[in-house]
């Protein structure tokens, strides 16, 4: 079988990957109690519970109900309960609903347990001729026909395998951010993990700016890696003379932004995040809270003094557009950064471009109900490049296309200026 690429770049094989992913997910749970895997403050958020059940669910419904003849399900509801958007496999439990009692958190660790061991089973013995894209098997077919393009040229099961896992990833970030909100919402300001600051981690490069000459540059996902198929197709587009900042905004930054009364400057604003700004009483980024006269802002380690010298966080792209307005600056393109990533670091925080996302020339969705992974939401989005501290060892690629909508802040988002 088709080997992945590990963290260190040498050879990993399909199990361990797909072991060493699903074991992370579990230690992302252990500092929390069974009451912490429920509440769902708000839609945009899931519960732990759900998120761990979900990326369950994902390897049973794709794969193993595919390619296992006679598959017993586990539990015939939680096709149901844990589907996210597919509307190609059917209903679900609608997206503001996910704070569920039952199952029990013991229940869903017995799930992914059951599936775990019929996975590494699977893998361990691959259905008969799915290591090609020849096969005559009706559920390797099937996967096949699914696969992003960018994925082609293993095996039907590997490639579906580490999309699952990829996936996880991408989930074991949610679990970190969808947690801290809730967490951020109790008055006590419980930690996560004691003493486990990482949003505090400041950039050491110089502050400057990086020059970019004008000319024809290559966009999106090349090689033979694994890419979300919303990277694909590589194309070349022209760019102007710009440049661009090699750290981030601060903490600092966006105090003195604040401080020259910028939420109530309407100048600043796009009419849309004006109107954002005046209905939810914006005054400061989220988790930022004002106590005796002295910032201090909620991180996993608890209530802390904010650290005026690490990047600001949790803005939306509003607050974004505007702080580079107040600078007279602007926000790269998603074309300009990735352009230009090799020239400063980035990991810390997601990055707002000035990009709306949309799908690249060339783009094509794959069949089935992996195709609505991505092009569906290519609408009033904006694109958000680089990674951030909550982003799993080995997710991150300078082609990574993150997507939200302009007024969301959950995320570890920043900003990055551009002119």
């Amino acid at each position: 079988m088709q080997p992945v690429r590990s963290i260190d770049s040498k050879p990993e094989s399909l199990s361990a990957f797909y072991s060493r992913v699903r074991a992370h997910t579990q230690r992302l749970c252990e500092p929390l109690e069974v009451e912490d895997y429920i509440p769902q403050p708000v839609v945009d958020v899931s519960p732990p519970k759900w998120n761990i059940a979900h990326t369950t669910w994902f390897f049973e419904e794709m794969i193993l109900k595919c390619l296992i003849p006679d598959y017993k399900v586990f539990d015939a509801d939680f096709g149901f309960l844990f589907n996210s958007y597919y509307n190609s496999i059917g209903d679900r439990t609608p997206r503001d609903h996910r704070s569920l009692s039952r199952p029990t958190v013991e229940r869903v660790f017995e799930y992914r347990k059951y599936v775990d061991e019929r996975m590494v089973a699977l893998m361990a013995e691959p259905p008969a001729l799915a290591g090609g894209r020849d096969s005559t098997n009706a559920g390797v077919d099937l996967l096949s026909d699914a696969l992003p393009p960018a994925n082609a040229g293993g095996s039907a099961l590997a490639d579906l395998v580490v999309l699952g896992l990829n996936h996880e990833q991408q989930h074991q970030e949610l679990f970190l951010t969808d947690l801290k909100y809730t967490f951020g919402l109790n008055p006590l300001f419980p930690a996560y993990r004691a003493n486990y600051h990482p949003e505090e981690t400041v950039e050491t490069c110089s502050p400057g700016f990086a020059k970019v000459d004008e000319g024809l540059y290559e966009i999106g996902h090349t090689g033979d890696g694994f890419c979300f198929d919303n990277e694909l197709a590589r194309h070349k587009v022209y760019l102007g003379n710009f440049e661009i900042a090699t750290k981030l905004v601060t903490n600092f930054d966006f105090l003195e932004f604040m401080n020259d009364h910028s939420y109530h400057d309407h100048r600043l604003w796009h009419s849309e995040g004006w109107d954002w700004v005046k209905q939810n009483a914006v005054e400061s980024p989220l988790h930022w809270h004002k106590i005796d006269g002295e910032w201090h802002q909620y991180t996993l380690g608890g209530l802390r003094k904010l650290n005026f010298d690490a990047p600001v966080c949790h803005i939306s792209y509003y607050e974004a557009a505007a702080f580079a307005e107040w600078r007279g600056m602007r926000l790269p393109t998603e074309f300009e950064w990735e352009t230009a990533n090799a020239k400063f670091d980035w990991g810390l925080r997601w990055e707002w471009t000035n990009s709306a996302y949309l799908p690249y020339p060339g783009f094509a969705k794959p069949n089935g109900a992996v195709g609505e992974y991505n092009g569906k939401f290519m609408i009033n989005q904006m694109v958000l490049r680089g990674a951030s501290l909550a982003t799993p060892e080995g997710h991150s690629r300078a082609t990574y296309r993150n997507f939200f909508h302009p007024h969301l802040r959950w995320q570890f988002t920043g900003i990055r200026l551009a002119r």
